[in-house]
């Protein structure tokens, strides 16, 4: 459990900088410039990422139940992850989904992490889906106070949200009926 705690803390540790200290990244950027910030940052978010998928792994190992969910929330996680991946993809394609939504990426993350907490009761789960949906929320909330950085994607264009939802419902079936498993281990269906 330690090694997925400490993978929390690097990865979304660095990702709640600009929560805690907004100018941050600029001093830092003034100073020696966007690569080694960019690097710095990227090698501390994929050791976080790598810790947190070793120590899910290793938790998985010697379960500690906290909660047995019911089976029907299994179907409303399904039910409740179909609009991830199309915000997924809408983060990086402006258009008008980008536009209602603010701040898609965010709301990805908020929904797949609530969906998983009601599907999970192990401590490993709630621990890892948990963590991301505080700092989703976190996240969101700083953003009223702050402006948000710019998102590297897609030129702005009408057909950038038709892209967003074939693209994220074709990537969440693969997901479900394939990747899941392969990555995971766990079939979301079957």
């Amino acid at each position: 459990m330690v090694v997925l705690i400490l993978g929390l803390l690097l990865f979304l540790g660095t990702h709640s900088i600009s929560i805690f200290k907004p100018n941050l990244r600029a001093t830092v950027v003034a100073r020696f410039g966007v690569v080694p910030w960019q690097a710095v940052y990227a090698l501390i978010s994929l050791i976080g990422f790598v810790l947190i998928l070793q120590g899910y792994g290793q938790a998985r190992l010697a379960p500690v139940v906290l909660y047995e969910p019911p089976t029907w929330l299994r179907h409303i996680t399904l039910l409740l992850m179909l609009p991830v991946f199309p915000l997924l993809f809408a983060a990086y394609l402006p258009g008008r989904i980008q536009d209602a939504v603010k701040h898609p990426m965010l709301g990805a993350v908020k929904i797949w992490a609530f969906a998983h907490l009601l599907a999970n009761g192990m401590l490993a789960d709630v621990l890892l889906f948990g963590a991301f949906l505080v700092w989703a929320v976190a996240d969101r909330i700083s953003l009223r106070y702050r402006t948000a950085p710019p998102v590297q994607g897609a030129p702005p264009g009408p057909i950038n949200d038709a892209i967003a939802i074939v693209g994220g419902l074709g990537f969440y079936l693969l997901f479900m009926f394939w990747l899941h498993r392969a990555m995971l281990g766990v079939a979301p269906i079957g």
